[in-house]
């Protein structure tokens, strides 16, 4: 199957020509200065047609156009359901309609921690599982639940993808969903830098004089023996093991993927939401097993296939 992919981060679009489990061609769109999604389309529509182009592919080889979307999304409808302040006209628009104007392809459009979920059971590292959860550890935490091979969906749409609104301190920090002390508020990009700036040593941290405080600036601090970051880190591995176990208490996984760009330090991660979830998650049939994400930003783009074959 040839296909256009897109999946809308927080900061970029990415944007591909795919067939079956490999990336044609790829390119990537800024969006922070983008007021609306309604303003994003025609570039959109620019950059897919130039990589048809590229790969000397037409529009009318393709069978569709699948969108992976950070917010909540009902696939079946292919509407917008819920943003949170960002790309908050999409619920007002009928990319459907824009879809077939454009291209003259049908449409599929899925929350983006889904997709990413498709693209690794797909191509990735759960294609001998069924049963799947997924984080996408990032800007935010992204969460998806595939049981016995179909997406979990829900009567609303939402079940399953609110993976880091899991509430781990019910004393913890206001999340931006407005629930408290979801593990994304406890250690994700967004809430990071508060965080860091709320450690009672902070202004003697090397922290402090960080520009920008971030995963990686974190981790590497960590490394170096910062207390302030040690601290920090020992805190983000906990609420990211606690979420896991969680996942795992609601979804009964075989597999919890785990991906996203702090994936990079896979190395501290892994061993360490692995040995959580041994100690504390409760299995009648053993362990699940933790796996890092093997197609990092691909997997969202790659997640296009399985949606667009899926049938409603």
């Amino acid at each position: 199957m040839l296909a256009l992919s897109l999946d809308m981060g927080g900061t970029h679009v990415g944007c591909a020509v795919v067939r079956d489990k490999q990336i044609l061609a790829t390119d990537s769109l800024e969006t922070k200065a983008a007021q609306s999604l309604a303003s994003l389309l025609p570039a959109i529509a620019e950059t897919l047609l130039a990589l048809l182009r590229e790969c000397g592919e037409s529009v009318g080889s393709c069978e569709g156009l699948a969108i992976g979307f950070p917010g909540i999304v009902d696939a079946r409808t292919g509407k917008i359901l819920s943003t949170l302040k960002k790309y908050e006209d999409g619920m007002q628009l009928d990319l459907s309609a824009w879809s077939r104007d454009t291209f003259h392809l049908p449409l599929r459009i899925e929350n983006d921690a889904r997709m990413a979920l498709l693209g690794e059971q797909f191509a990735g590292c759960a294609q001998d599982a069924r049963d799947v959860v997924m984080m996408t550890l990032g800007t935010g935490i992204g969460g998806a639940a595939m049981l016995q091979g179909t997406l979990l969906r829900g009567a609303h749409a939402q079940a399953g993808c609110l993976g880091g609104h899991m509430p781990i301190d019910y004393r913890g920090r206001l999340c931006a969903c407005g629930n408290i002390g979801c593990a994304e508020a406890e250690a994700a990009g967004w809430s990071l830098p508060g965080i860091v700036r709320d450690h009672l040593k902070f202004a003697s941290s090397t922290l402090a004089t960080v520009e920008k405080v971030n995963f990686r600036a974190l981790f590497d601090a960590a490394d170096a023996g910062d207390e302030v970051a040690l601290d920090v880190r020992k805190h983000c591995l906990e609420v990211w093991s606690a979420d896991a176990v969680a996942l795992i208490h609601s979804y009964d996984p075989e597999i919890v993927v785990m991906g996203g760009g702090v994936m990079h330090r896979a190395d501290v991660i892994l061993p360490f939401v692995q040995n959580h979830v041994d100690k504390h998650a409760w299995t009648a049939w053993g362990k699940p097993r933790v796996r890092a994400a093997q197609l990092g930003e691909r997997a969202g783009l790659l997640g296009a296939v399985p949606l667009l074959m899926e049938v409603f």
